[in-house]
């Protein structure tokens, strides 16, 4: 795989796995996707990077940084969902990549 397909990967694995703890309401939206989104353009484009997930590397020696934004459900405590969703990162980062260091960083931007 070259740089970028893990990259890719990862990155679309990690938005997937954030998705799945309770209490995450959704990813927060770039503004592409904003404007996207009320014009109905460009819905479903194959091969765009999910919104509110980045990740990065310097080069093969740095560590991984993962920054994360997500919108929580109201019902829930924004730092307790805040910290399952840095747990789970981190356990998907170890099961992914487990030669690899990396910090998670999870930012709490709403609640719906």
């Amino acid at each position: 795989m070259t740089r970028y397909a893990v990259h890719d990967t990862l990155t679309e694995a990690l938005a997937r796995r954030v998705l799945e703890v309770p209490g995450v309401a959704f990813l927060k939206p770039g503004l592409g996707d904003l404007l996207r989104s009320r014009t109905g353009a460009g819905a479903g484009r194959a091969g765009r990077q999910p919104a509110g997930i980045r990740v990065t590397r310097g080069d093969g020696s740095e560590p991984w940084e993962v920054d994360v934004r997500i919108v929580v459900r109201k019902e829930r405590r924004g730092v307790d969902v805040a910290r399952a969703t840095r747990q789970a990162l981190e356990e998907s980062l170890a099961t992914l990549l487990p030669d690899s260091k990396a910090s998670v960083r999870v930012t709490v931007t709403g609640l719906v």
